[in-house]
């Protein structure tokens, strides 16, 4: 897939996964906007990349409508939105014990952030015949994190998610990913979408 100029967000951009798909990016060429919570740590990492840093909770839908217009101001049009913010805090959530806070932290960063970035993007890509999401989620929303309900619960909508959308806007030109790997490998088409299966993130 030729990345030479394409305009990509990358939510969760400034640290891990999405620091090293952000550096990737930026090496064949894109126009990548890192998109963090974690603002001073985005704008260093854009620095070293050529990129540009946004501050963005992605919990908060006026915080993705801003990047994203931000984007279009820079670059005329989205061309890649890559939903990687997620969190992990490691601690035992069963069903039983985990208070209502996680699980909904959890439904909104793994799941709404998606359904944001999508209502924001998916009319414009359907328009143009061409766009790309790509939700980043886990092989616990296949498998099941052990110890973690409410994070194994969330990646498995977040997967459910990406589906829907491929089957809703295959035959538009949109092409949606959720990827599950410890690495980001594009299989897509112009037309089909790389469920992409395999280690937790």
């Amino acid at each position: 897939m030729d990345l030479t100029d394409k305009a990509i967000i990358i939510t969760g951009g400034a640290g891990g996964i999405g620091a090293a798909m952000a550096r990737k990016m930026a090496r064949v060429g894109a126009n990548v906007v890192i998109a963090d919570r974690d603002h001073e740590a985005a704008v260093a990492l854009a620095e070293t990349i050529g990129a540009v840093a946004s501050p963005c909770d992605v919990t908060q839908e006026d915080h993705i409508q801003r990047v994203i217009a931000e984007t279009e101001a820079l670059h005329g049009q989205v061309d890649m939105f890559v939903s990687n913010a997620g969190l992990g805090r490691g601690d035992p959530s069963h069903a039983a014990s985990a208070p209502n806070a996680d699980w909904q932290l959890n439904w909104d960063v793994h799941v709404m952030a998606h359904v944001y970035a999508a209502r924001a993007l998916l009319l414009k890509m359907i328009a143009r015949g061409d766009g790309y999401l790509v939700n980043m989620a886990s092989a616990a929303g296949l498998l099941s994190q052990i110890g973690d309900a409410a994070y194994s619960a969330s990646k498995a909508a977040a997967v459910s998610f990406a589906e829907s959308l491929y089957i809703a806007h295959r035959d538009e030109g949109v092409k949606v990913s959720a990827s599950v790997r410890n690495t980001w490998r594009p299989r897509s088409s112009a037309s089909a979408t790389a469920m992409q299966r395999g280690s937790r993130r």
